[in-house]
């Protein structure tokens, strides 16, 4: 983009040394002296017309201001509000993963306590026979 820019740029300040060689009948001197009276005019005129102006630059330089101003705001606004949104959804997640952390822990629990009954089951029951059989040895029933 920015050579393009400079190809342009090449163009037109060659066409108007052209234009200026070409108004001069060829001598660079004269083309040289043209160019600048018609540079020192341009600038007078400028000058001229930038007082008149000053204060409506400087209004549209406020209100540029402003718009820009506003447009910085507007995107800070979005930002805090995305932020905020993703916060919520973070806490509902969290919340969530506790209630289901929870329900596992409850349900391992029951497993847990399923299993150590069957264990004591077992071992009661193993006891009881163990303690007939060798009660059976020492004359008991």
């Amino acid at each position: 983009m920015s050579g393009r820019i400079l190809k342009v740029g090449a163009g037109v300040a060659a066409a108007g040394a052209g234009y200026y060689l070409y108004s001069a009948g060829g001598s660079p001197r004269v083309a040289e002296k043209q160019m600048e009276h018609d540079a020192s005019r341009f600038s007078t005129s400028i000058k001229d017309q930038l007082p008149g102006r000053e204060k409506e630059v400087k209004t549209s330089a406020k209100v540029y201001a402003e718009q820009a101003g506003q447009k910085v705001d507007d995107a800070i606004a979005q930002a805090k509000a995305k932020t905020q949104e993703v916060d919520a959804t973070a806490a509902r997640y969290q919340k969530d993963a506790g209630k289901i952390l929870e329900q596992y822990k409850k349900e391992t629990g029951k497993d847990v306590t399923a299993a150590i009954d069957k264990f004591d089951k077992t071992v009661e029951e193993g006891a009881a026979k163990s303690k007939s059989w060798a009660g059976s040895w020492f004359g008991g029933k």
